[in-house]
């Protein structure tokens, strides 16, 4: 009997991830046929595809906004679309593959020795090595450095929030507030916190030329810290080392194979290392300088117009719950927090976390207007939202986004702009309510969150009363 081959995998590998997977497998029973899932998540890869799943299959479904090893799949019927498709259209893809409406992936199919490949999965395709366009692709490229990012922004982060409990100048030797295990803690957090540019450029560049590329994605890295080129010079090195290396392993394709192990381990990252190395360190004073001035425009704007800057991060936070909008803002209150400036992760995490508690508010104010199935998932986006977690907010979303969106970027946008006008501090970068003890106003900054919230989970709540009145006048 034929089965679905699944692939899942979103930047953080928290939420989407497992959403995906979920829609998915729930959208193949409802037409009877077996799938595999294989997630791409926080904690690794779980389920993982096996040569011998791939016999007797009606093509692979790839739901993922990072790398998730693609190539594997050449040569068979393979649908490559963003996570969020995995979770808002999971019917439509699984009725795409089984009606064989799904593009051959370029490339030549990996066989193993037992493996029988149909002649619809093994004909030679005149098509380029991936289906999705360019700027998917660089999207793809930028998560996957984002999501290997993201754990050492947290650990950090969170240390460095944790060793201000002891007082905001505890790990300071000068001061009368200084704690040895304060300093520590600060100490271990800011290393975390300053390998995150090199670890962001190093899986830029190994999702686009493999494992060659991590060393001058990293010494690339590296060098932005050192000249200043911050997360701007990470992007470059990444990019830059990533398809520098693509370019020279095709151009050595065609060396003996005698001297494939020169090749991977003494010519390509000598190369690498150097070409990227002398580009970062004559690159890195001008996107020093660009970088600088963004943050001195957004802290300046911050002082001068903080109303405006909630409006926009509001708007960016809740427009694609945790997509690559949500990721600009949220890296950039990063960035700054490294900086010293706990005041704009303040509002930046307020927004994030926003648009859950506003359903979680939503099915329990107005039950009437929500199923038994989807007061359970509002149920849990209470835990979802106090933990950071936007993504909890999309199920409900997807039902009516064209509706829904402008009323959670409304509603993030007053919690972010609240957050802003009392000045609130948040020194770590991710953890939603768990890091109250570290926030400088930590009921002050819960009440502009639920201030926000009310407001979102009322003007849902009505719209969604509206829309069920609709529904029974059209049955009648």
């Amino acid at each position: 009997m034929k089965k679905i081959i699944a692939i899942t995998g979103c930047p953080t590998g928290i939420a989407h991830t497992f959403m995906a997977e979920a829609a998915l497998k729930k959208a193949a029973a409802k037409v009877g046929v077996e799938i595999k899932v294989e997630t791409n998540g926080a904690a690794g890869v779980k389920n993982p595809i096996e040569s011998e799943d791939l016999h007797d299959i009606y093509g692979v479904i790839i739901a993922a906004d990072k790398d998730v090893s693609p190539d594997r799949f050449n040569g068979l019927p393979v649908l490559e679309v963003p996570v969020k498709q995995g979770v808002k259209n999971a019917d439509e893809l699984v009725k795409r593959i089984i009606e064989g409406d799904v593009p051959v992936r370029g490339g030549d199919a990996i066989q193993s020795s037992n493996q029988t490949q149909s002649s619809s999965q093994t004909q030679s395709v005149a098509t380029s090595s991936s289906n999705e366009s360019f700027s998917r692709q660089i999207y793809k490229h930028l998560m996957s450095g984002v999501s290997h990012m993201l754990p050492f922004v947290v650990a950090g982060g969170v240390l460095i929030a944790i060793s201000f409990l002891w007082g905001i100048y505890s790990s300071d030797p000068q001061s009368e507030q200084y704690n040895a295990t304060a300093a520590m803690l600060m100490t271990i957090g800011q290393q975390a916190f300053s390998i995150m540019v090199p670890v962001f450029a190093a899986f830029i560049a190994s999702s686009i030329g493999g494992k060659p590329a991590m060393v001058a994605g990293f010494v690339g890295g590296l060098l932005a810290n050192v000249t200043g080129a911050g997360f701007l010079g990470g992007i470059i090195a990444g990019f830059g080392s990533g398809y520098l290396i693509d370019f020279l392993v095709k151009k050595m394709e065609h060396m003996p194979k005698q001297y494939e192990g020169l090749k991977s381990i003494f010519l390509l990252p000598i190369i690498g290392t150097l070409v990227i190395g002398v580009l970062m360190i004559n690159l890195g004073v001008p996107i020093a300088a660009i970088n600088n001035g963004m943050m001195e425009f957004l802290s300046g704007l911050q002082d001068a117009n903080p109303v405006l800057l909630g409006i926009i991060i509001g708007m960016m936070c809740a427009f694609d719950f945790g997509g690559p909008v949500n990721k600009a803002a949220y890296v950039t209150g990063t960035l700054l927090l490294a900086e010293g400036n706990m005041y704009f992760m303040a509002g930046v995490s307020a927004a994030c976390i926003t648009p859950p508690l506003v359903v979680a508010i939503a099915t329990t104010l107005f039950k009437r207007a929500f199923d038994e199935e989807e007061r359970t998932a509002g149920t849990i986006c209470y835990v979802l939202g106090a933990t950071h977690i936007t993504e909890g907010a999309i199920p409900f979303v997807a039902k009516a986004p064209h509706h829904v969106i402008p009323i959670m970027m409304l509603a993030s946008s007053i919690s972010a702009v609240l957050s802003f006008l009392f000045a609130v501090q948040v020194p770590a970068p991710h953890g939603g309510f768990l890091i109250l003890p570290v926030v400088s106003e930590p009921m002050i900054w819960v009440g502009c969150i639920l201030a926000g919230s009310m407001v979102g989970a009322v003007i849902y709540g009505f719209y969604r009363l509206m829309q069920m009145k609709k529904l029974v006048v059209q049955k009648a």
